[in-house]
């Protein structure tokens, strides 16, 4: 009985034993096919995603010009009607399985259920104003495509486990142009350093930056974050400083690598090293003049006979021909024989001796100056679209008024003929404090042009900011692109300019919150000049400039946080009005390149496991 009781609990046993593990290795058999099926899905978007990408390239002709955009029209609907119909037929096998090494992995396959790709838009990188990707015109650097896509992908293994994922985001194409040599203001570089010498002890900051970056010098790079760059990288120098610890290592070429460490910037429009020098402004004295001809092109210094011609204040008193002249505001305009009748002249307003500058708008035209010079005010607005379109510079101080009918203008220089409304403020001095009305309030009126020019340092302290954003500044805010995004509509010829050839242009921020937003192309540069971007004050938490930096050397700006952004609307031909520029003669196409940035916005497992 005993005998017979032990050899069913045995029996018992065994069968417990042979369930159990039949069990498991169906449950484990079960959950394995749909590891294996969620790999062989997400394998199956990389493959339809890279070869998106593949026909994009391939489609871009090996050598092309600036006269026709690379990449034709409908290139996306062939690109999505190939991804459709090679990956979404059948399962197709992942590559290597059960093969080799892989002999007894289990067998997957994927199949792309649906892709789309549609163009979210082109920009040019150059060219003339109102040029587009499909009729490019002038000089012209680069063509950057947005691609929206859709995928979605089935993944298979054995059994009928089948796992489907999702995944949708952008393929940014940059397909650039190097030119022999070019004509450009200096406000289409994102970023521009005279100075910079290889392996100095310094490092460029970390970070995205956007626009076209150069230096006349060379580059550093360290290893204390990440750096992007969305546009063209060059330097003079043929080589490029990589700071590891305190060892700098010279390399010709995009990255360098010693011990484990890695040193690899991005650049997804190139890095061209050894290219030739770009040649600096000698002074400012174009701006000076621009004042008082509204042209600014002039190699000899403005004299005090220059101001005494053009130059009246809001008494109708010249400018003086002699004597010591240590303030005072002044504007281009003539008047009729009884000294009656005002009428604008030039391009823009002249304020002799140090003076602190706040910009802001008012209504949805005028743009106004309130210049402060001690104890003395002087608020000027200037309206376009009074006197019936004529247009008035108002100039109000101490109780008196002048009206002067017209506007400050910029005229060609080889025919005189006006291109168009602009204002040159030149401050014979320092401007000791520079902003807008508040912060977070408009300084910029729409369609007003304007460049701030100082003989010494300006001082910023507080927001500059566009009436209307010319460019995104954070990712989807329009759907489906990247930050620094033009906004369609937001051009409305809103720039403004600040430059000095012989000093700084220093950040004091006497915002409370310790932020500060600056909506302008900043150049401090010159021949032999040492100028540049400084913080001299408290530090900044987040520093926000939309536009660029131009400037002879790097300096500190204290800032936890920089954000730059390049007013793309500045890489087709347009600027500042008299804003800096260097001029040499444009040539042929020196080469041509390709880089490929993709931004993934969304992955959903579609399966549910349990």
């Amino acid at each position: 009985m005993t005998t017979l009781m032990l050899m069913l609990l045995l029996t018992g046993l065994s069968l417990a034993m042979v369930i159990s593990i039949r069990s498991d290795m169906m449950i484990n058999g079960y959950y394995r096919n749909f590891r294996a099926s969620f790999y062989a899905a997400d394998s199956g978007l990389s493959i339809a995603r890279q070869a998106m990408i593949n026909q994009l390239v391939t489609a871009i002709p090996p050598a092309f010009s600036g006269t026709t955009q690379p990449i034709p029209a409908g290139t996306e609907s062939n690109v999505q009607s190939y991804v459709n119909t090679t990956y979404g037929q059948s399962f197709q096998a992942i590559t290597g399985s059960g093969q080799g090494q892989a002999t007894n992995s289990w067998p997957a396959g994927y199949k792309i259920t649906s892709a789309t790709l549609a163009l979210a838009g082109c920009t040019l990188v150059g060219g003339n104003a109102g040029a587009t990707c499909d009729a490019p015109s002038g000089i012209v650097t680069g063509y950057r495509y947005i691609y929206n896509y859709t995928l979605t992908a089935a993944g298979q293994a054995q059994g009928s486990q089948t796992t489907t994922l999702s995944d949708k985001g952008s393929v940014i194409v940059n397909a650039m142009l190097v030119l022999a040599s070019s004509t450009s203001s200096f406000a289409a570089w994102g970023m521009f350093v005279d100075k910079y010498t290889i392996c100095d002890g310094s490092t460029l900051v970390p970070g995205t930056i956007s626009g076209p970056v150069f230096s006349n010098g060379a580059w550093n790079f360290g290893t204390a974050g990440k750096y992007i760059f969305t546009d063209s990288v060059g330097s003079v120098n043929a080589k490029a400083g990589y700071q590891f610890n305190n060892t700098c290592e010279q390399v010709a070429g995009p990255s360098d690598k010693r011990g484990n460490t890695t040193i690899a910037p991005t650049f997804q429009a190139g890095f061209n090293l050894g290219q030739p020098s770009v040649t600096l402004p000698p002074n400012d004295y174009n701006q000076k003049r621009a004042v008082l001809d509204g042209i600014g092109q002039n190699s000899q210094p403005v004299s005090r006979s220059d101001l005494n011609n053009s130059l009246r204040d809001i008494h109708n008193v010249k400018y003086p021909n002699s004597g010591t002249t240590s303030s005072g505001v002044f504007v281009p305009y003539t008047v009729d024989s009884d000294g009656n009748n005002p009428v604008m002249t030039g391009g823009g307003i002249y304020v002799e001796g140090n003076a602190s500058v706040t910009l802001s708008t008012s209504g949805t035209t005028a743009q106004v100056y309130t210049i402060t010079q001690g104890s003395s005010t002087t608020t000027i607005w200037v309206d376009p679209t009074a006197n019936g379109g004529a247009g008035q510079t108002q100039m109000v101080s101490g109780g008196v008024t002048l009206n002067v009918r017209g506007v400050p203008q910029q005229h060609d220089p080889s025919t005189g003929l006006v291109t168009g409304n602009a204002t040159m403020l030149y401050v014979d001095g320092s401007i000791t404090s520079l902003s807008g009305p508040g912060q977070g309030v408009p300084a910029v009126q729409d369609y007003a042009a304007l460049t701030v020019t100082a003989a010494n340092n300006v001082t910023i302290t507080g927001d500059i900011l566009y009436k209307t954003p010319p460019v995104t500044q954070t990712q989807n805010q329009i759907p489906g692109t990247p930050a620094d995004t033009l906004i369609p509509g937001n051009d409305r010829g809103q720039v403004l300019g600040i430059f000095t050839a012989s000093g700084d242009i220093l950040l004091n921020n006497l915002q409370s919150n310790r932020n500060l937003e600056i909506d302008a192309s900043l150049a401090t540069i010159a021949q032999n000049g040492t100028g540049g971007l400084v913080n001299n004050a408290a530090a900044i938490d987040t520093l926000t400039i939309v536009g660029g930096r131009i400037q002879n050397a790097i300096k500190s700006i204290n800032a936890t946080t920089r954000n730059v952004f390049f007013d793309r609307r500045f890489g087709q031909n347009f600027a500042p009005p008299w804003f800096p520029s260097t001029t040499v003669t444009v040539g042929g196409v020196q080469s041509t390149s390709t880089s490929v940035t993709i931004q993934r916005v969304q992955w959903v497992n579609q399966t549910s496991f349990f």
